[in-house]
C-alpha cells in the first residue's frame, strides 16, 4: 500500500489498533482478536522485543489480508525507524519529533506520524511533511486540545493517543482528531487472555465510527 492509500484508509477508518506485547505469539493474538473485531490498522510498538521481526512476520502471516495496515510504533530513533521500513511497516509513528526520521520517511515515501504537544513542535512537524501529527498522551490535553491548535495551525490534521476510548471517541472526533490510536482501552482483555473481550472491544470502536460516519 502506497503512502496516500495509507493515509487515505486511515482517515476512513480513523481507528488505530496500539500493540504491545512480550513476544510474536501474544502480538499475533492481539492482532488477530483485533482483526475480527474489524479494525484493520495495526501499530506494532518497538516496546516490542525484537519488534521489527514481529512486524515481518504479521505482515507476511496476513499477506492474503489486503485490507490490513501494518505499522510501527514508539519509534524513538533512526535506526528503529530504519529497520520498520525494511521489515515493511506500511507507517511509523513516533512519540515525539525527530527531524531524521521524518527526512527518512520522506525518502522512502512512508507516512510519519510524529508526536508533537506544542505550537513549536507542531509547526516543525509540518515544516518536515507531517501529514498527521500525533496528539500524546492525549489524555493530558483532552479533546478540546485540537480545537485550540487549530486556532493558530487549521492546517495542522491531529491523531490523539493515550486515553482514547469507546466513551469518549465521539468527543475526539467531534474536535476534529482524524483519527485516533487506542492502546490499553482496547486491548487490555489481552493480560487476562481474554481475546474476546479484545475482539468485542473493537467491534464496538467500529461501529461508533461507522454511527459517527453515516
Amino acid at each position: 500500500m502506497n503512502k496516500i492509500d495509507t493515509i487515505q484508509k486511515l482517515k476512513e477508518e480513523k481507528l488505530v489498533a496500539v500493540i504491545r506485547g512480550k513476544d510474536f505469539e501474544e502480538v499475533d493474538r492481539i492482532v488477530d482478536a483485533v482483526y475480527e473485531g474489524g479494525i484493520h490498522l495495526m501499530e506494532i510498538t518497538f516496546t516490542i522485543p525484537h519488534a521489527d521481526q514481529v512486524i515481518a512476520k504479521i505482515k507476511d502471516k496476513n499477506k492474503e489480508k489486503t485490507d490490513m495496515v501494518v505499522g510501527a510504533g514508539t519509534v524513538l530513533d533512526i535506526v528503529s525507524a530504519r529497520l520498520a521500513i525494511l521489515a515493511g511497516a506500511d507507517f511509523v509513528v513516533c512519540p515525539h519529533f525527530d527531524p531524521e526520521i521524518s527526512k527518512l520517511c520522506n525518502l522512502y515515501q512512508i507516512p510519519c506520524f510524529p508526536g508533537a504537544v506544542t505550537v513549536k513542535e507542531i509547526t516543525e512537524a509540518l515544516k518536515y511533511g507531517a501529514d498527521i501529527v500525533k496528539l500524546f498522551p492525549g489524555e493530558l490535553y483532552g479533546p478540546k486540545a485540537i480545537k485550540a491548535f487549530h486556532g493558530p495551525l487549521p492546517q495542522a490534521q491531529f491523531m490523539p493517543t493515550g486515553g482514547v476510548s469507546a466513551e469518549n471517541l465521539t468527543d475526539w472526533l467531534d474536535q476534529g482528531a482524524v483519527a485516533v490510536g487506542l492502546g490499553g482501552s482496547l486491548t487490555k482483555g489481552a493480560k487476562t487472555n481474554d481475546f474476546d473481550q479484545v475482539t468485542n472491544e473493537a467491534r464496538k470502536l467500529v461501529e461508533i465510527v461507522r454511527n459517527y460516519s453515516s
